[in-house]
């Protein structure tokens, strides 16, 4: 079929990375191995990020007439061109989504979404016109693919038949295994860098960014000064506008800090590390901590969001507190210490991302609920 996608907050084009946009190109990559052809339909961006009405009215305007420019081309293709489903990406109530409605009902055709969150709260307050109409698009949905579950007990009430709804666990295309051992790994990495094999190499992966990530980095700081010092090493790989204010927090720390770096570079580093460390303070789920299980390292997370979609507690890593240094560092200590402990729970993460997160899986599952309400 063909596929008309859209993601209101950041399209996969944007070239600004972004655990958002890894998600948006992991959804069209898993329609497009399913065979399905799919276009971008637009990159008009939503967000609405300050809460005032008269912007979110603006924004509600622009996107009923790129919606309605939409349908005229569209209606001027061939009709074995024209697209056969629309398909949105992450919508909330910052980012509404302003043109899918349109277009599927001006085309008659299938309302897709993923990701959707739905607050209540929202309701009467300064992104109440931007919340309504998120509230309006889930209940015009045709099917509705929930990659965090917690988002699930807001959305389900809006649906008359909850059938629609379809759980899908986050998922990515998992590289081929590497042939070489960690070790492999590590005495590149040390070679390269400069680190310490010797030590526990605890991994964090996460752009700096003056919001819940900073919170996340300052609360790993407090975590690691409550553990002793010396039997590990914190590298960071990541970067961003709050780069300096991050580092300034990790004085006194024994961290290296990475910056930016490419997916192969990061490759290396999942394979290499004994330890990844997030307190994931506000976040959805976390594609760096996904892409850390399928690497087979173990985990010491915040159980935020969907989280807990991902790391199974006491399986493939430690979930703790959202927001609990303590608890953060007593799991710390206990794993930096706790060597044959690690290598269970990476081997059970590695084994579980393969078998649960995969891209074909995904593909398999969007594929027959897409047909399905296609026909």
């Amino acid at each position: 079929m063909n596929v008309a996608f859209y993601a209101p907050l950041k399209p996969p084009t944007s070239p600004v990375p972004s655990g958002d946009r890894r998600i948006a190109r992991a959804f069209v990559a898993a329609m497009e191995l399913a065979g399905h052809r799919v276009e971008l339909a637009s990159i008009f961006r939503s967000r609405e990020p300050n809460g005032v009405p008269e912007r979110q009215v603006r924004l509600a305007e622009i996107g009923a007439n790129l919606a309605r420019r939409l349908i005229r081309r569209y209606q001027s293709l061939p009709k074995s061109e024209r697209p056969n489903l629309w398909f949105t990406y992450h919508l909330y109530y910052k980012a509404p989504d302003w043109i899918g409605p349109i277009v599927a009902e001006g085309l008659d055709i299938p309302y897709a979404v993923a990701e959707v969150s739905y607050a209540p709260k929202r309701a009467g307050g300064p992104w109440d016109i931007s919340h309504r109409a998120v509230g309006e698009a889930i209940k015009k949905a045709d099917v509705i693919f929930g990659v965090n579950s917690a988002n699930a007990p807001c959305v389900l009430p809006l649906l008359d038949d909850r059938e629609r709804y379809v759980p899908l666990k986050p998922f990515l295309e998992i590289p081929v295994g590497a042939n070489s051992k960690p070790s492999d790994f590590r005495a590149k990495l040390a070679a390269r860098y400069g680190l310490d094999t010797g030590r526990v190499w605890l991994l964090a992966v996460a752009m700096m960014r003056d919001d819940a990530k900073l919170q996340s980095y300052r609360l790993l700081a407090t975590a690691l000064g409550k553990i002793p010092a010396g039997g590990w090493s914190l590298i960071v790989a990541g970067d961003g506008p709050a780069g300096d204010q991050v580092r300034s927090c990790f004085k006194g720390v024994d961290a290296f800090f990475a910056g930016e770096l490419s997916s192969s570079d990061l490759f290396d580093f999942y394979h290499a590390a004994d330890l990844f460390v997030w307190p994931a303070i506000n976040e959805a789920y976390g594609m760096a901590l996904l892409e850390a299980q399928a690497a087979g390292l173990a985990a010491i997370v915040g159980d935020a969001g969907g989280v807990g979609d991902i790391v199974r507690h006491g399986e493939t890593g430690l979930l703790v507190p959202e927001g609990d240094a303590d608890a953060f560092a007593e799991a710390l200590a206990r794993l930096v210490s706790d060597r044959d402990t690690r290598l269970k729970l990476a081997g059970t993460a590695k084994q579980t991302a393969e078998k649960e997160h995969g891209l074909e899986l995904a593909s398999r599952i969007l594929d027959f609920e897409l047909r399905k309400v296609l026909r």
